[in-house]
């Protein structure tokens, strides 16, 4: 297997860890919300029960953004080769890996780290359209470009 889709496939699993326990703190949290229901406590039940409210919605959303990343992550085919740096591309640099997918920081590949991170960040975009040989600059930190895969 491919050094590519190695990367591909940590990051998928990453990304599904990351929304099963999004997905089981909601569960937790709609538990507690239907036992405050119970409780008769008056206005400290009821602060008690918002600040539930406020929680699920939060972590809803925090659930709908992973599961659009999701989305961006399942179109990215790890065979496809490009010479230029697209979506779905690894990126070699004098700075280390980075695969242009979906920000989810630093991905462990056996002993090699790679960043994963959006086309759409300040590096990805910079590194949009670029190839092996140019480099970028970014927060006064210069990338050499060494290969794109």
């Amino acid at each position: 297997m491919l050094l590519k889709e190695k990367i591909y496939q940590a990051c998928t699993q990453m990304m599904q860890e990351k929304i099963s326990h999004l997905q089981q703190i909601l569960k937790e949290l709609h538990y507690s919300a239907a036992n405050e229901t119970k409780s008769t406590a008056g206005d400290k039940h009821e602060t008690a029960l918002a600040m539930l409210q406020i929680e699920q919605e939060n972590k809803r959303k925090q659930l709908k953004e992973l599961q659009m990343q999701q989305v961006v992550l399942d179109k990215i085919d790890p065979n496809h080769r490009s010479v230029e740096i697209l979506n779905g591309a690894l990126v070699k640099t004098n700075k280390g890996y980075f695969f242009i997918s979906v920000a989810l920081g630093k991905v462990e590949v056996g002993a090699l780290g790679v960043y994963a991170l959006s086309a759409t960040s300040p590096l990805g975009a910079k590194m949009r359209g670029k190839q092996a040989g140019n480099s970028v600059e970014v927060n006064g930190t210069k990338y050499q470009i060494l290969s794109v895969e």
